[in-house]
């Protein structure tokens, strides 16, 4: 995701078209939440979060997939979700120095899934 108030916001989408994770087989269920794991596990190792949240709705679009996202107790919503209004503004350097943690976390997603 490009959203320059929180770098390192990853959304993993499932190739085939489910609607519903109880769509998948146990077999792919598996595979889902290991991919799931192995991002959240990049996003720690190179961001060092406070939190990783992790969402999935699909209503508008029944697509199965998942928001993962890094929060940090300065973020522009934190503790509140990442869809909740903004309470503050994050200090420019501090998300560019998280802006370059998420290039490397991507790198890593692209190293650990290759």
């Amino acid at each position: 995701m490009d959203d320059p108030e929180f770098p390192g916001y990853f959304r993993l989408i499932w190739q085939d078209h489910v609607k519903e994770v109880s769509d998948l087989g146990p077999e792919d269920r598996l595979i889902m939440w290991d991919a799931l794991t192995q991002l959240e596990e990049a996003i720690i190792d190179s961001m060092s979060p406070e939190k990783v949240n992790w969402a999935q709705f699909g209503t508008m679009v029944p697509h199965l997939h998942w928001h993962l996202i890094p929060r940090f107790k300065d973020d522009a919503a934190f503790p509140d979700s990442y869809w909740s209004p903004r309470k503050r503004k994050t200090d420019p350097k501090v998300l560019t120095q998280r802006e370059q943690d998420a290039l490397r976390c991507e790198a890593l997603i692209k190293q650990r899934f290759a």
